[in-house]
């Protein structure tokens, strides 16, 4: 198994990633650069978090084995006998774990998947990000906008990157050599993650809790729902008339730069990213048999052109998502109301109000069936709901405790660091990666959830369900590659397995061993990364009593707030529109199956009578009366069956008329689709 276990995380690490990058991100039109720059940023990044529990338990049956090997007398004295693959150290055996990884391995792994993260989020993503947001219609000109964009972005950590390397140059008591210079750039690099990684993790560790509490409580997340809608169609709103000002820009560029103007490609190119729909709508007004005239016309600069290109771009995908959005969107509504509706229901079969668009799985329908989804619905998801959430803030409460007293080695206080050190004497090696990967996979879901939910305006967001754009996937990669090292760091620190917190003379971690030495920065080594965590607790604080909810209503960006009479009223207007999107749905639905009846029995009918007209016919008695007689009859029926033919059509193109509605129309959905806008 020498290998084996790393290997095999290596393969589903990757996979892992896809998966949630397939969610969030579009393979089919984004452009395959992004995706695998994002793709291997998320990839090393969870790497990380994955190997690190192997890491740690080899790094014990090393200290085991060395032990061991500086006490043989201790060792001749222990009774029984033990292979040579496994020396003895006190009363317990130094057995090879079962993922034991090879000396000299994890190093070079390390090293690899470190400096490569660190070069895909200070060099090659924030330089792809300018690449992919500009409206240059060349690669030269997208090159030369990124390079320009990111001159200010560089230049800045030139800067303290040249600060760090004064310090150390004016310290008469440091020498400055190559592995210092790594260490200066490592501890640059991880006091800037460790400083955004504490803000992230203070709201995850009890927004994570509270959010799963919350779940199982209907009434709140129905009135939360209807408070997303009235904010989804106030965006969609504004997605729809920011749109149609940028394709009316199209449309006069369109209709200025003709076919033979040297511009023309660059139009072209700004045309295939509008909807289709805008594209049919402007080739039917072009004229391209009219030539263009400098002299007496002026004309868009190319310059323009790039600017209106990159609008037209954001335009389109802010669209798109807002659609997507709302769709998804009233589908959770009706499906809360649903659940509102079945829990009083006497059958505990659970009934849907809309079937589902897409046809169900077999194997889901059948084991999934009406009752089942009742009682997990109705009566066993909230109970897991509040379990879950009872779980995971017993996490969080030994998180911020340990944040606060891992600095201590004597007594050792760290609740992780104690739970680690009583495996690692009976090395129960087993025990000690289980316990590792679910420390540090709860603090890397408190973080990284955060990173998923925050939105910065519309520059930075996550949207599922593909929607997400290329600026906002390359800026999460950034992200995860500074987070990632400092969030492995810190839990190191929690479980005393760094020697710079514990001030013990052991071997350290494969990891810790390529961060170098933090005693050419003593202030931050014995300061900041010590003290500075923290501050958990005050963030913490704030986000109990939503203090930074509370800053943002005050500041005019409305957030859900049970107390608020802004929520009030915006719950009240979500549900309005829920209502009215219902009942719209419901009369195509009832449109749709009248359609279905009429066609059926038309149908059947006009079957009937073509299969009794033929066999009563006689094929073979023919003469010349009687073919006068059967070419009348035959005119005679097909001018019955044309008319009956255009009788069934016109009532299956017949649409069955509301007349509940306000207002009397020829189609009652433009009618309600009125009152909606």
């Amino acid at each position: 198994m020498s290998g084996a276990a790393l290997g095999l995380e290596i393969v589903f690490v990757f996979f892992l990633a896809l998966l949630i990058l397939h969610r969030y991100g579009d393979f089919k039109k984004q452009h395959r650069l992004v995706i695998v720059a994002t793709l291997l940023a998320w990839y090393l990044c969870f790497l990380i978090v994955f190997i690190l529990p192997l890491d740690v338990s080899t790094t014990i049956y090393n200290r085991c084995k060395q032990a061991a090997n500086s006490s043989p007398s201790e060792n001749n004295n222990i009774t029984g006998s033990y292979s040579a693959a496994a020396p003895v150290t006190g009363k317990h055996p130094c057995f090879k774990p079962w993922s034991y990884i090879p000396d000299g391995i994890m190093p070079i792994f390390w090293r690899v998947v470190y400096w490569t993260s660190q070069f895909l989020t200070w060099i090659l993503l924030p330089f792809m990000q300018s690449y992919a947001r500009s409206g240059g219609f060349s690669i030269t000109g997208k090159i030369k906008t990124a390079l320009i964009e990111n001159a200010i972005y560089y230049g800045t950590y030139l800067l303290i990157f040249g600060a760090f390397l004064i310090y150390v140059a004016v310290n008469p008591n440091l020498h400055l050599e190559w592995n210092q210079l790594q260490t200066i750039g490592i501890a640059a690099a991880n006091t800037w993650g460790l400083f955004l990684l504490v803000l992230l993790l203070g709201y995850g560790l009890v927004e994570i809790p509270r959010s799963h509490w919350n779940g199982a409580k209907r009434g709140y997340l129905l009135m939360k729902t209807y408070f997303k809608a009235a904010k989804l169609m106030t965006e969609k709103a504004d997605a729809e008339e920011n749109l149609e000002d940028i394709m009316e820009e199209v449309r006069k560029v369109n209709e200025s730069i003709k076919y033979n103007h040297p511009l023309r490609k660059c139009v072209d190119t700004i045309l295939k990213k509008c909807p289709t729909e805008y594209q049919e709508k402007m080739g039917r007004n072009m004229d391209d048999y009219e030539d263009f005239d400098e002299k007496h016309n002026t004309y868009p600069s190319e310059k323009s052109l790039v600017k209106l290109h990159k609008q037209v771009i954001y335009s389109v995908q802010r669209h798109r998502r807002t659609q997507v959005q709302w769709r998804i969107l009233l589908e959770q509504a009706f499906y809360l109301e649903d659940v509102a509706k079945n829990e009083t229901s006497a059958t505990r079969q659970f009934v849907h109000t809309f079937q589902p668009q897409e046809p169900e799985n077999r194997f889901i329908q059948y084991f999934y069936s009406p009752t089942i989804e009742w009682y997990w619905e109705c009566l066993l998801r909230p109970w897991f709901y509040r379990i879950l959430a009872v779980v995971l803030a017993i996490f969080s409460v030994i998180v911020v405790w340990s944040e606060c007293t891992f600095f201590s080695t004597k007594p050792v206080l760290s609740l992780f660091a104690v739970f680690i050190q009583l495996a690692e004497r009976t090395y129960n090696y087993i025990y000690i990666e289980i316990a590792c990967f679910l420390s540090i996979f709860f603090l890397s879901i408190c973080v990284y959830s955060t990173v998923f939910r925050i939105r910065v305006f519309n520059y930075y967001y996550l949207a599922s369900h593909h929607q997400t754009d290329a600026y906002s996937l390359l800026f999460s990669g950034m992200l995860f590659c500074r987070l990632t090292p400092p969030l492995c760091l810190n839990f190191l620190g929690l479980t005393h397995m760094d020697s710079t917190i514990s001030h013990q003379d052991t071997q350290p971690t494969a990891y810790t061993s390529i961060m170098g030495s933090m005693k050419v920065l003593s202030f931050i080594a014995d300061g900041f990364y010590i003290y500075y965590p923290m501050l958990v607790v005050i963030l913490c604080i704030a986000t109990y009593f939503s203090l930074g909810t509370r800053c943002l209503n005050l500041l005019g960006f409305q957030q859900f707030m049970g107390d608020n009479d802004m929520t009030s009223d915006l719950v009240d207007e979500g549900k309005e529109l829920i209502r009215r999107e219902k009942r719209k749905r419901q009369r195509q639905e009832e449109g749709e199956n009248r359609r279905r009846e009429w066609k059926e029995r038309y149908g059947n009918n006009r079957e009937e009578s073509t299969r009794n007209r033929n066999f009563h016919t006689d094929p073979k008695e023919s003469n010349y009366s009687e073919t006068n007689t059967s070419r009348s009859v035959s005119k005679y029926t097909r001018s019955n069956n044309r008319t009956e033919r255009d009788r069934i059509e016109l009532l299956q193109d017949a649409e069955p008329l509301d007349f509940n509605a306000e207002t009397f129309t020829d189609d009652p959905l433009e009618s309600e689709s009125g009152r909606l806008s």
